[in-house]
């Protein structure tokens, strides 16, 4: 019986030697075209390391990368964001809609203009609502939105209306210079909270960001500001190529004043010849398809100049 049985699993092997054989004799020869395919798919896609920027800085003040802790994180976030190359393009297309909105307020409130690339970090310029509920460009929490003057309830929350956060932004910010004495700090702050920041800086005996151990979000922040900034200011030298055709326009508006109930929005948009959505894309803090507005409170509604948006009713 064990002879049988050695015999029958010499025969299997051997079965399976002949397979693997004439497999590998009657497979094709690889043609010419697909080596050379090949051989360019190869040569066209490399993965480099990124040599380290001279003077990176935040809001002019520089990032100490003669430190090796310092250098490593910011070498992260570089690699990190150079590779990520859909969502990079993203934010160079969406960069060329609204920077032209916030730049100008941040000028106005005597914010450094680096703060563009926080609202990059915060939200890729989406009107994005974190899991902590905050919300806009800016990524406001309920609270501060109150606290500094936004209105936020469900019909008008103004947390989605880009010029009143990016100014609330700016108040936020300047008081978080005020109390630390940097630009990078107000940064942090922005992200940890000024009492966050506060706490750390004293249980550490620190006075620098860069000095600082904090938790994973906080610790990459200011690197990742850093890193958008270098890489959005620097398209060629990062592998982004576009044109300006490329890129995303900014829709010129005009305003419209209400200071009464809406009733109906689709009737209110019809009258100003774009439809309902069209109405909404520029003005996301209209929260509902009415306005309540019993105070008669004065609200300015943006309404897209003629001639840029098509409508297919009747399609």
């Amino acid at each position: 019986m064990k002879m049988i049985r050695k015999v029958l699993v010499f025969l299997g092997v051997l079965f399976t030697f002949s397979i693997l054989v004439n497999a590998t004799q009657e497979a094709p020869e690889k043609s010419v075209a697909q080596e050379v395919l090949e051989e360019n798919l190869v040569n066209d896609y490399n993965v480099y390391a990124i040599p380290m920027p001279d003077n990176l800085n935040f809001a002019g003040e520089l990032v100490p990368i003669d430190n090796p802790d310092i250098r490593e994180r910011m070498d992260r976030e570089l690699l990190v964001n150079t590779y990520w190359q859909s969502n990079g393009l993203l934010l160079f297309k969406r960069a060329n809609k609204y920077f032209p909105i916030i730049e100008p307020i941040l000028k106005e409130q005597g914010v450094p203009d680096d703060f563009k690339y926080l609202a990059v970090i915060e939200s890729s310029l989406t009107q994005a609502v974190s899991p902590a509920r905050a919300t806009g460009f800016w990524q406001i929490l309920k609270g501060t939105a109150k606290e500094y003057g936004l209105e936020v309830n469900q019909n008008v929350d103004e947390r989605y209306h880009i010029e009143k956060s990016t100014e609330v932004a700016c108040r936020y910010l300047k008081s978080a210079k005020e109390k630390f004495g940097s630009w990078t700090l107000a940064a942090a702050a922005y992200n940890a909270g000024r009492a966050g920041v506060n706490r750390q800086l004293e249980r550490q005996d620190a006075s620098s960001y860069y000095d600082l151990l904090l938790g994973e979000e906080t610790g990459r922040y200011v690197f990742r500001i850093v890193a958008v900034k270098e890489i959005l200011s620097n398209a060629k030298k990062y592998g982004f190529n576009f044109s300006q055709e490329d890129l995303y326009k900014h829709i010129p508006t005009f305003n419209v004043l209400v200071d009464e109930p809406i009733a109906d929005f689709n009737e209110f948009a019809k009258v100003h010849d774009i439809n309902y959505k069209i109405l909404k894309l520029h003005n996301p803090w209209l929260r509902e398809t009415h306005l309540n507005n019993n105070t008669g409170k004065e609200y300015l509604v943006k309404i897209p100049r003629e001639g840029y948006y098509k409508t297919t009713t009747g399609q």
